[in-house]
């Protein structure tokens, strides 16, 4: 019986003893150590608010699943006006589950806008941009800034007829800005119009500017959450504190939710695979109904409704300013709202919020059902 015993000890010991000989590897080379402490004692608040501390992670894994399908269409894609579009249709029709892999690409950017700006008003609405975390929304809005870019820069990127002549309606907008206006213009288009020069440039802007400008940020704005920690809500801070561990708790909740995710993104892509429509000719006229993404369906649709003129001012010019002051405010909220600095309900600010997020979607459903 003892040497039973015995044999199962040292049949258990054996493995586990391998095992931190390889931890011990990996910490004298990698240093793993401040990885595993943090692991070990890292915690999340736990109330009832807890879910929306999901969607950081869950816009991140489909920013991972946008990285690593465009390095797949990376490998055949090519940048020129005569070859891009065929370049596209050759995955999409020759390339094994290339037409997949393109669906899963659209499809997850257009998800992980709509998870980032959830996420963005659960953190506006929480009051999470508090001190000490004003420089964390900062840097949240930055990435959704370059969110909108990657947006805005890959449309154009198949060269299809709806792309170039949406790109060249949204890149004509910021010309009625005074003084830098038509600088701006020709500094996305890489000319006057929207030519080859405007594909290679928002190739550029895709695959090398916004990634660079983007792991900065993202690096950044993970580290100051990993610094300062989860907020807690104004309505539960008074409460006495309950806590999950992140690892394994909290993270394997967060698992659930990317493998939910990634079920929906997946039916989406087999279902209504992304269409590539027919190729880009700046000879024939526009067609009807064009519009941009969703996404910039609000402010789209906002200039359409605005008058020729405002006073004196052409009205473009006009709704331009109010979405970049509008912009501006967003970005600076957190130094503004000195009651939510202070720890006090900010009543002002949350109605604030309340009709910037109805106009949003309310333009945006009249955009998509015109």
């Amino acid at each position: 019986m003892k040497m039973a015993t015995r044999l199962e000890q040292s049949s258990t010991a054996a493995p586990t003893k391998n095992r931190n000989r390889i931890i011990d590897w990996l910490r004298q080379r990698a240093g793993t150590w401040p990885i595993e402490e943090l692991a070990r004692h890292k915690a999340v608040p736990a109330h009832r608010h807890t879910v929306w501390y999901y969607l950081g992670g869950m816009t991140l894994f489909l920013f991972s699943i946008q990285v690593v399908t465009g390095i797949l269409l990376l490998l055949y894609y090519r940048p020129s006006p005569d070859e891009a579009f065929e370049s596209v249709r050759f995955i999409m029709t020759d390339v094994s589950f290339g037409w997949l892999i393109r669906s899963i690409h659209s499809w997850s950017a257009n998800l992980m806008i709509g998870t980032l700006f959830v996420h963005m008003f659960s953190v506006y609405f929480l009051k999470a941009y508090r001190a000490p975390r004003e420089i964390t929304w900062v840097t949240g809005m930055l990435l959704m800034f370059l969110a909108l870019g990657f947006g805005f820069s890959g449309y154009l990127l198949p060269w299809n007829q709806l792309a170039f002549f949406a790109t060249r309606v949204g890149t004509e907008i910021p010309g009625v800005i005074p003084v830098v206006g038509e600088f701006i213009v020709r500094f996305l288009r890489g000319g006057d119009d929207v030519t080859g020069g405007t594909l290679t440039r928002f190739f550029g802007f895709h695959v090398a500017v916004l990634p660079a400008l983007t792991t900065a940020a993202l690096a950044l704005h993970i580290w100051l959450v990993q610094h300062h920690g989860m907020s807690r809500p104004l309505s539960v801070e008074k409460q006495p504190l309950r806590e999950m561990k992140f690892f394994p708790n909290f993270l394997l909740r967060d698992a659930m939710g990317w493998l939910v995710a990634l079920g929906v993104l997946a039916a989406l892509a087999a279902i209504f695979p992304w269409e590539l429509g027919v190729k880009a000719d700046p000879f024939l006229p526009a067609p009807a109904g064009i519009r941009p993404e969703w996404f910039f369906l609000f402010p789209f649709e906002t200039l359409k409704l605005l008058p020729s003129h405002v006073w004196l001012i052409e009205g473009e010019a006009v709704g331009v300013l109010g979405f970049s002051l509008g912009a501006l405010f967003w970005l600076l909220v957190p130094f503004l709202d000195r009651n939510a600095a202070r720890g006090r309900p900010s009543p002002l600010y949350t109605l604030i919020g309340v009709f910037i997020c109805a106009y949003m979607i309310v333009m945006t459903i009249i955009g998509l059902v015109r």
